[in-house]
């Protein structure tokens, strides 16, 4: 059985939302989900140096995305039962709005790192609720708004970390930065529109309804979604955060580091838009996820044995591994029948996958430092493509959390 044939359950159309304005809330807060936390590190130069912002202060920043998705995306799911899916997100996004503005226009380090973490926990309930919301709303099983949405995750980072350097080099990085937030209010209306008409309806209420259902840990499935959705983001965060440095250290200079960064995350759009087809329509996926941790491998050992031979390859094939994010993000709605259950399982799988994502980059810091060096970590960076492979294998599988839960 295909996956296609497992969602028809849920291709139920709900009144009160139009196809196009379904379309325009998805695509708006997609693109709006990344750029508070990839924006920054082009400019985190002039950033700590216009705040004087302490060390410490400086690599909490770097670390704070993978926190807010961690811990924020935990308290998602309990806030849309109390005030409604739409009501939660359109303050998520608000959040948003509110955080990025303000950053840019302060001051003050300690104000800065708290609107920091203002906009990025409003990005962290984006996150896991509007997988749901899509599974609630889909006509096709959540194909096409999945597309949409993984596609306009990947740009809206991509995109950001490409223009934050220049724009503030033409502006200013408060510029640079600020604008997020004036882009976000584009995502703050439709949203608000979606929340008006919805937020009396019972089922707007019943994100994550444990009825009817034990504790997603009990659902193998579920496990597996988490450890490769986990290991692919702490795999990203890395990479973000790190392969600039890894170039630089082989001789690239800092200008093309950065380009080599931004052709791996624009590698990552074609992705969003490939992957939810492929599961909808593949007999399995169990080739793709295979081939997804050979190329992370591969690019990996090409950093390893010659950096600055080929590395535009390696950064190319390190790019290509990097379709095990919408994969697995896709999977979340794909791997669940009930949009109860969507809620509940994004709400598991993204914030523990993101607690991979913030606590990977800080350990490979330590590791280079006490090394001194970049051959351990990408040994060890290799291996992780190991376990990423199991992983996938195992999601593969046409299983659903639902009837894992219902058979406990």
């Amino acid at each position: 059985m295909t996956s296609r044939s497992q969602d028809r359950p849920a291709r139920t159309p709900r009144p009160g939302v139009g196809g196009a304005l379904a379309v325009a809330a998805v695509a708006l807060i997609a693109v709006n989900l990344r750029p508070g936390a990839s924006s920054v590190g082009p400019v985190l130069a002039e950033v700590r140096q216009a705040l004087a912002m302490p060390a410490a202060a400086t690599g909490l920043v770097t670390a704070l995305p993978g926190l807010c998705f961690g811990a924020v995306g935990l308290l998602a799911v309990g806030l849309a039962r109390r005030l409604g899916m739409t009501v939660a997100v359109s303050l998520g996004i608000l959040a948003v709005v509110v955080g990025l503005l303000g950053r840019s226009l302060t001051t003050s380090t300690v104000l800065f790192l708290l609107l920091t973490t203002l906009a990025l926990a409003g990005m962290a309930i984006g996150n896991v609720l509007v997988p749901a919301w899509i599974k609630r709303h889909a006509t096709d099983g959540g194909v096409a708004l999945m597309t949409l949405y993984s596609a306009g995750l990947t740009a809206g980072g991509a995109l950001s970390a490409a223009v934050s350097a220049p724009t503030a080099s033409a502006l200013g990085w408060r510029a640079a930065l600020g604008v997020w937030g004036l882009i976000a209010v584009a995502a703050l209306l439709p949203w608000t529109l979606v929340a008006r008409r919805e937020h009396l309806d019972p089922g707007d209420h019943r994100a994550g309804d444990t009825s009817g259902g034990g504790g997603l840990w009990h659902s193998p499935t579920a496990v597996w979604l988490m450890l490769l959705f986990g290991l692919q983001s702490m795999n990203a965060y890395i990479q973000f955060g790190w392969l600039p440095q890894v170039y630089r250290d082989a001789g690239i200079s800092p200008t093309a580091a950065g380009l080599l960064l931004s052709l791996l995350t624009a590698i990552g759009i074609a992705g969003g838009l490939l992957m939810p087809t492929v599961i909808a329509r593949a007999r399995t996926l169990a080739p793709w996820v295979v081939g997804f941790a050979l190329l992370l491998i591969l690019g990996y050992a090409g950093l390893l044995t010659a950096p600055a031979a080929l590395p535009w390859l390696w950064a190319s094939l390190l790019g290509l591994s990097g379709f095990a994010f919408p994969t697995a993000i896709a999977l979340i709605t794909a791997r669940s029948r009930d949009p109860r259950v969507t809620a509940r399982l994004s709400g598991f799988v993204q914030p523990i996958g993101y607690g991979f994502a913030a606590v990977g980059p800080f350990v490979v810091g330590v590791l280079h430092d006490l090394t001194g060096g970049w051959h351990v970590v990408l040994v060890l960076l290799m291996a992780s493509g190991v376990a990423m492979a199991v992983a996938g294998l195992r999601v593969s599988r046409p299983s659903l959390v639902d009837d894992e839960l219902a058979g406990r």
